[in-house]
């Protein structure tokens, strides 16, 4: 029964956030895996000393808390009520998915472009991305955008869904915060390329399956929306490995056939010019029009993602009501 109430909430949990996002002042369970990732960061980093060490026992203690704290809301909550613990675990799926927020912060990108605000544009960039905003041109911030919203297909809606399906809202709760991690200390830079470095090879690990997952979505994606499905298979055939990183170029690879674009390449980050691969070929210019078609790929990516999951798992209840287990 409980394992039929979590798929539930999977499902009530992504309608829920294709429906609301997340509204501006509203609690947010990254939020909080945020504050217990700085927090533990400012006790546990030293200038000096092992802090490859340190940064292990960070990883863990934040995963004991990010995840421990939700299964052990969950255990009890289904241990009170069935429904009680229903609606908590439609609260932590709903929070670890980001479909329409995605779509909201690219859409700001997208308006200021059109409005010809490329100061705009530049901030609005700025929120979503990594690497420094203020030299780019109108080009360059369309392809960041679409590159971003291509790499959080899989980080921010493909693999807590997979995760999901594997092990309810305590899951996506630890993948969450492995990510959240990742994108706060898995940096190569003095102060965390050793502090860092267990955060980073776990999301490096956790990421594995989902982003490849995603991308074979995405592609089918790209089929359905009327876009270059073949290209979008053939591209990531050849420059998924195009990345540092060996899960992020997997659906910007995708995207990238898909779009008839080139996307990635070198960039400044914090000020440092890096020297990177690039993705795709250039078959046309990049326009602001392309940040919709990301974003129409997204969904469709995301939508078969769902769908393939809540299938599974209903497909595992029936063969388990079926055997009596």
């Amino acid at each position: 029964m409980i394992f039929l109430y979590a798929t539930l909430a999977i499902g009530l949990g992504f309608i829920l956030d294709l429906i609301f996002g997340d509204p501006q002042g509203f609690p947010h369970i990254v939020r909080f895996f945020g504050l217990v990732i700085s927090t533990l960061e400012r006790v546990l980093w030293r200038e000096k000393g092992n802090n490859r060490l340190r940064g292990l026992v960070f990883t863990l203690l934040v995963l004991a808390l990010c995840s421990g704290i939700p299964f052990l809301l969950l255990f009890f909550a289904y241990r009170f009520h069935p429904l009680l613990g229903f609606f908590v675990e439609t609260f932590c799926c709903y929070q670890c998915i980001a479909v329409k927020d995605l779509r909201v912060e690219s859409e700001k990108v997208y308006h200021a472009l059109k409005a010809g605000d490329v100061a705009g544009a530049r901030f609005a960039v700025s929120r979503i991305v990594g690497r420094d905003t203020e030299r780019l041109d109108e080009a360059g911030i369309t392809r960041a955008t679409v590159e971003t919203v291509a790499e959080n297909t899989s980080d921010g809606v493909g693999a807590p869904i997979f995760y999901m399906a594997l092990g309810g809202g305590a899951a996506a709760c630890l993948y969450k915060a492995a990510n959240t991690m990742d994108s706060m200390v898995g940096y190569k830079n003095d102060r965390y390329i050793h502090f860092g470095c267990a955060a980073a090879r776990l999301d490096d690990v956790l990421n594995f399956i989902p982003s490849r997952l995603s991308a074979l979505a995405m592609i089918a994606a790209a089929f359905l929306c009327r876009y270059d499905g073949k290209a979008a298979f053939r591209m990531w055939r050849r420059d998924r490995r195009n990345h540092a990183s060996p899960n992020a170029a997997q659906t910007e690879a995708a995207c990238a056939g898909a779009l008839g674009l080139r996307l990635a390449g070198s960039a400044y980050y914090q000020g440092v010019w890096e020297e990177k691969p690039e993705i795709g070929d250039p078959l046309h210019r990049i326009d602001p029009e392309d940040i919709k078609r990301s974003i129409a790929l997204l969904y469709g990516a995301s939508c078969i993602v769902f769908i393939v999951s809540m299938g599974i798992r209903v497909c595992l209840y029936m063969a388990a009501t079926y055997t009596g287990l």
